[in-house]
């Protein structure tokens, strides 16, 4: 793997969406596209995923969707669905130029997988994703085993504030370093209560429409947002397997143990 640092800009030329670029200009391979989940942006993967797959030499972009990261658009998220996320995929896609392999995390995949009901991709990467079932499931879980957590997310939700406690519980497997968990605070940002519902009954993926392409679907031991048994649940309305982590939580983009995620993702592009 190349060891030469590489730079993460925003492709000026994409001026509504924030679209971050990284790593060498697409060649053989198809480029990476990933997509954040919610209450983040394009910013959670420029922490370790872009520099590491572009060291690979691989292509890479981050989209934030509409409302989030530093895309237009914050002051109206409540207006924002699924299917608005859809469109700006869409538009990063076309604007990209080649159909890229998506490698999407929580909210994101259930974005791609609404996006394939119209359109094929090479290749899927579901990283904690919410389920083609939708959230219910989940939120009933966390209800039952972390009622407090709950209340504070709906906070974060509905009113743009929670506990630095309660994103560590939500994203993380244990302990983090102070300093990282506070810089991440501070980039957390409320999410579309619509985007929420049409998660939960309105906007779910219909299965039967899709094009389904390869698909690697991964989950999390310790994640107490979308938990394992969900994960198997989207690879089992794949039919798939699901690859679950030991020791990681939610965030399996950011916790301590991301590089045995990334490693795995290499290696499933590389044998296919």
């Amino acid at each position: 793997m190349d060891t030469a640092v590489h730079e993460t800009r925003r492709v000026a030329s994409f001026e509504r969406l924030e679209l971050l670029q990284c790593g060498p200009d697409a060649e053989g391979d198809p480029p990476l596209l990933f997509l954040h989940g919610a209450f983040t942006g394009a910013w959670c993967w420029a922490e370790h995923f872009m520099p590491y797959f572009a060291g690979a030499g691989y292509c890479c972009y981050a989209l934030s969707v509409r409302g989030h990261g530093a895309s237009e658009g914050r002051d109206r998220i409540s207006l924002h669905g699924i299917r608005h996320y859809v469109e700006d995929l869409a538009e990063a896609i076309e604007h990209i130029g080649t159909p890229p392999v998506l490698v999407a995390h929580s909210m994101g995949g259930l974005v791609v997988q609404k996006y394939l009901e119209q359109a094929a991709l090479p290749a899927v990467v579901l990283v904690a994703s919410v389920p083609p079932h939708g959230l219910m499931p989940a939120s009933v879980g966390l209800a039952l085993l972390k009622p407090q957590l709950l209340t504070e997310l709906n906070a974060l939700l509905y009113h743009g504030r929670a506990s630095v406690d309660a994103l560590r519980q939500a994203l993380f497997s244990g302990p983090i370093a102070l300093d990282r968990l506070t810089r991440y605070y501070t980039l957390m940002q409320p999410e579309s209560p619509r985007a929420i519902w049409d998660m939960t009954f309105f906007d779910l993926p219909q299965t039967w429409r899709m094009q389904v392409p390869r698909m690697l679907i991964l989950g999390a031991e310790h994640d107490v947002m979308v938990p394992p048994q969900q994960v198997q649940a989207s690879a089992r309305a794949y039919g798939t397997e699901a690859e679950i982590f030991a020791g990681i939580g939610h965030a399996m983009m950011l916790d301590a143990g991301w590089q045995r995620v990334a490693d795995r993702i290499l290696h499933w592009l590389r044998a296919t």
